[in-house]
């Protein structure tokens, strides 16, 4: 005992600290440019042929392709039922077979790149902003603290955030080059040769080589701008014919905020395995020693610290574990007395020991739902001590010694408690080998309370004997057969129903069918929102819009959050999502009309404020943009709650029919923000080539198209190498001839003789339309129509009463379209159906372990008519306190059904030893009731009362409530209505008092019989 306590405290000090479990992202993004391909080319070229051998992929759920022109983004997602374990070798698989076909996708592709790495989390995100810094000033410090911090140990990477790439941009007029009769193609070679990197050979002597270094090379745009080339016969300096400067990336890439000031950010992950709260500690250390060396004007922000969330929950749940023990500590020492609860205390720590040793072995960290699962595991690993010292207390009251009383405590209970034990594991297998993401999520849930179930039963059949010698006294009195005014009582009820057998059971299932009734009207739910106290804000523009239009209306959010008094601080990312700072995040595509805020409000306690007033202010403020305010989410990420997907072989069919479902949706008063995840068609200008005017001036399409991304784009000509970057040097045409349709038509255009004509005497310029982007689902072009649900509103809800409407839009659909139900719905239907196909194996499990112990189908059958009756409870619990059925519920409920068969097969085992003892059948049901009442009172008051800290939790409410109320209607349900059943089922009667018969052995029988009978 010794030994395990000081292992258990060594390995609690050892356990790993972190917010959520880990679970595997089993998503990889797959990457293919295009330069120059229209959407419909690269849709057809390269998202085709990349998903068509994506497909064989082993393990595949489906692909989700996001196509632009010139891009293909394929998303492979994986079955949740693939073992993490194998998921590395299946991205092998997928490069290696993009591999075999690279040689049949069309020339000029870059790529195919790959990310496996989609599920990191940065759980560390530092901002850096600069007052009287330029920002490569600040880039350069930045990444020297990069390079100290990838020092820290743990650190896994180090992602840069809103960096800005330098360019050296050479800006000319169009018309002065035409004048001028320079041809662009002589400027960009005299560019390129000068700053070429090319050997100049290397002097061998006798004694040393000597390296030959031409000069040349560009170090500043000064020497670009003093670059000299040949045309007309005369030389001309560059920088008297172009503007030359050096800047940030024009358009810019995705900006990052902090609190409004433009930053570079730093997102810090973690190596698989590190202790959070130990890298925090160790980040904020060098963080520290890294700040003194930062120049005044250089400000270090933490933005995202998940060591200290992670520090704080882990905090409150030991707290709400304390609790806990606390409260079952009290509830063995009021029933059983000081010393008999002092055992049953004894048992406790013994048991969290050997638990902690397990969960250091397995790899559990202390995280959310392995600290839940340890408070669900206190009220019920006490059980079994309880009733070894129950039974060893009325032995002592029977006049047997101590030894002796705690010999008879192991061979009388020992194989009845592993029996009991065993069915309630059994009740929680679904949880543990459920194949989904939302079953790795919870899979600790079964882990840590199978390993303190099994670790009680060994403490109360070894060491609490052993330890009820030590402390237990002989009692001085014979214990009361009565039991007080509260065992009166209950045996008055018991005779009552066992007598009004058939009332008693027609009066049960009545109630039953009016719990089954009621489950409909408790709201569904799949995870339900954190309670952290941060909220995200997203803001999609039209899906044409610019990176500075996005910039420009966060930099009007940003002014909204400064006023507010109850936001903390905030970082902004403009043309992006924010890293995946917590695991669950739904991280969110580079885009430019995509802005997204993390903002920290002061307090869970105010986070409803805040997220009222932003939803105000972007209903007012923001009318072009879809908003949405929202706290961060648990378990596997989903996104829009709401999703409807409109699938089908022609795009503009398919959004014909997405605005019919869009309709559907708003006919809903509940439905709130409907939008659309591809829509709108955006602007293009086509330029249409006279083919043969073209061909007899010497032209093609391709030199046109060159032509025309030199001036308006730019090409990057050279490179210019400074430092550690490499800075690209690109020309194009002046600012206000970038932006001119005017500058397009009378582009000249130079021909092969050195002359130049005109763009609009071989091409026409009109204006046209184009889908900006399109989603695919494995291999359809796929319109998610998207909402939010108003407060108070489960989308399980909402999908339900909408259910006939879309199931007669499918019907009226052309074949090869359909509509299909997405988000938390569908999420939550995968996982549930993970769960539900174990059930099977729980049963059987449950089945094999109560044949053993009861080795009979009737009284097989008796134990487990009493398991569903739990329903009552739970429906007549989450009502009451206005709890969703969600995930985590749903798996509670399945765990009750063992915590009730185990106290079934106690009862229906006293019953057969009463029987075997020589007692009517009758008698034998009363004596086994009222034997068994106060222990199975007690482990259920325990396990109830055990449940009280997790209840007001947002994750673990819902299965409290749900444990709470199943487990008191069952356990009543176990000492009332399963003896009327057992006397209806077997045909007993009552007896009359004169028609005992004649006994054998021990009297003692007769005596509580009559004793029974009499009162």
């Amino acid at each position: 005992m010794l030994v395990l306590a000081v292992a258990g405290i060594g390995a609690y000090t050892r356990l790993g600290r972190n917010e959520d479990p880990t679970f595997t992202i089993k998503t990889m993004v797959v990457q293919a440019q295009w330069p120059g391909a229209t959407i419909n080319d690269t849709l057809k070229q390269v998202t085709e042929r990349l998903e068509r051998k994506l497909q064989e992929t082993p393990g595949l759920d489906y692909l989700r392709s996001y196509t632009t022109a010139g891009q293909s983004t394929i998303f492979v997602n994986l079955k949740g039922s693939t073992p993490a374990a194998k998921v590395p070798d299946i991205w092998y698989q997928v490069r290696k077979k993009i591999g075999d076909i690279r040689g049949t996708l069309p020339q000029g592709i870059v790529g195919p790149g790959f990310n496996d790495e989609f599920g990191d989390t940065y759980g560390i995100v530092y901002g850096f902003t600069a007052n009287g810094f330029s920002h490569r000033e600040l880039k350069d410090y930045v990444d020297d603290v990069r390079s100290r911090l990838l020092q820290v140990p743990d650190v896994s990477k180090i992602d840069v955030l809103g960096a800005q790439d330098e360019r050296i941009y050479v800006e000319f007029s169009t018309e002065q080059l035409a004048g001028m009769g320079i041809d662009r193609s002589a400027l960009i070679s005299a560019l390129q040769a000068q700053n070429a990197v090319t050997p100049a050979g290397v002097i061998q002597t006798g004694d040393e080589k000597i390296m030959l270094r031409v000069s040349g090379a560009f170090r500043s745009e000064q020497d670009v701008l003093a670059v000299n080339f040949v045309a007309n016969n005369r030389i001309i300096r560059l920088g008297d014919i172009a503007h030359v400067t050096r800047g940030p990336a024009d358009p810019p890439q995705p900006v990052f905020r902090v609190n409004g000031q433009e930053a570079i950010g730093l997102a810090i992950a973690m190596r698989d395995g590190g202790d959070v709260l130990a890298l925090g500690h160790n980040i904020e250390h060098a963080m520290a020693e890294i700040v003194k060396d930062l120049p005044v004007g250089i400000e270090a922000t933490l933005v995202a610290e998940q060591p200290a969330t992670v520090e704080h929950a882990v905090d409150e749940f030991m707290e709400a574990l304390w609790e806990a023990i606390a409260i079952v500590l009290a509830v063995s020492f009021i029933s059983l007395g000081t010393r008999a609860g002092t055992v049953v205390a004894c048992s406790i720590p013994l048991v969290l020991a050997i638990v902690f040793v397990a969960m250091e072995i397995l790899g559990i960290d202390l995280q959310r739902v392995s600290l839940g699962a340890l408070i669900i595991a206190l009220g019920l690993l006490v059980d079994d001590a309880m009733i070894t010292v129950e039974t060893m207390v009325t032995r002592l009251e029977r006049g047997d010694s101590k030894e002796k009383a705690a010999t008879f405590a192991y061979t009388s209970t020992a194989f009845p408690m592993l029996t009991g034990t065993l069915v309630t594991v059994a009740g929680f297998v679904p949880i543990g080998f459920a194949r989904s993401a939302a079953g790795e999520y919870t899979f600790s849930i079964f882990a840590v309370v199978a390993i303190a179930l099994i670790a009680s039963w060994f403490v109360a059949v070894l060491f609490s004997p052993l330890l009820g010698v030590w402390i237990l006294k002989k009692p001085k009195k014979h214990h009361d057969e009565e039991g007080g005014p509260l065992m009166r009582a209950f045996r008055r009820l018991l005779e009552l129903a066992m007598r009004a057998r058939w009332v008693t059971i027609a009066l049960t299932l009545a109630i039953f069918a009016l719990g089954m009734y009621g489950e409909r009207f408790v709201p569904q739910q799949f995870f339900p929102s954190s309670d952290r106290p941060e909220l995200l804000v997203d803001l999609k523009l039209p899906q044409n819009a610019s990176i500075e239009a996005t910039r420009d209306v966060s930099a009007r959010l940003d002014g909204i959050l400064s006023k507010d008094p109850d936001v903390e601080r905030w970082s902004t990312y403009v043309g992006r999502g924010a890293v995946r700072f917590y695991l669950p995040l739904d991280v969110q595509l580079p885009n430019d009309f995509f802005s997204q805020a993390v903002v920290v409000t002061k307090g869970a306690a105010v986070r409803d404020h805040v997220k009222a007033r932003l939803e105000q202010a972007l209903e007012a403020q923001f009318p072009n943009v879809v908003g949405r305010v929202y706290p961060l989410e648990l378990g596997p990420p989903v996104g829009w709650p709401l999703q409807y997907r409109v699938s089908g072989p022609d795009p503009e069919k398919v959004r014909g029919i997405a605005l019919q479902v869009a309709g559907i949706m708003a006919s809903d008063g509940a439905v709130q923000k409907v939008n659309y995840n591809w829509f709108e068609p955006a602007r293009t200008i086509q330029i249409r080539v006279d083919q043969d005017q073209a061909r007899l001036l010497g032209l093609s399409s391709q030199e046109l198209a060159q032509t025309l991304n030199a001036v308006v784009t730019g090409v990057t000509v050279t490179q210019m190498r400074d430092d550690i970057y490499l800075v690209d040097v690109l020309t194009r045409a002046s600012a206000e001839q970038r932006v001119s349709l005017a500058t397009i038509r009378t582009l000249p255009v130079p021909l092969p003789s050195g002359k130049t004509v005109p763009l609009s005497q071989l091409a026409s310029i009109e204006y046209g339309q184009e889908l900006p982007f399109i989603w695919r689902r494995d291999r359809k072009p796929t319109l998610t129509v998207q909402a939010d649900v108003a407060a108070g509103t489960q989308p399980a809800t909402v999908v339900s009463t909408l259910a006939p409407k879309f199931a007669e839009l499918n019907a009226s659909l052309l074949d090869g379209y359909h509509v299909d139900v997405g988000g938390t719905v569908e999420e939550s239907a995968k996982s549930q159906a993970s769960v539900i196909a174990v059930v099977p194996v729980m049963l059987l499990l449950m089945l094999t372990i109560l044949m053993i112990q009861l080795q009979s189908f009737n009284r097989l059958f008796l134990v487990l008519s009493v398991a569903p009756l739990g329903v009552i409870g739970v429906v007549a619990a989450l009502l009451a306190s206005g709890k969703p059925l969600g995930f985590v519920a749903i798996l509670g409920v399945l765990a009750l059904v063992g915590m009730i068969a185990r106290n079934s097969v106690i009862l229906i085992d006293q019953i057969e030893v009463e029987k075997a003892h020589g007692h009517h059948p009758w008698n034998a049901v009363v004596i086994a009731a009222t034997h068994r009442f106060r222990p199975i009172l007690l482990t259920a008051a325990a396990a109830i009362l055990g449940m009280i800290p997790i209840a007001p939790t947002v994750f673990w409410g819902p299965m409290a409530y749900a444990i709470i109320g199943g487990l008191a209607v069952a356990t009543l349900l176990t000492l009332v209505f399963l003896p009327a059943l057992y006397v209806a089922w077997f045909r007993i009667e009552r007896p009359r008092p004169d028609a005992f018969p004649p006994q054998a052995g021990n009297q003692e029988p007769h005596r509580e019989e009559s004793a029974l009978l009499e009162g």
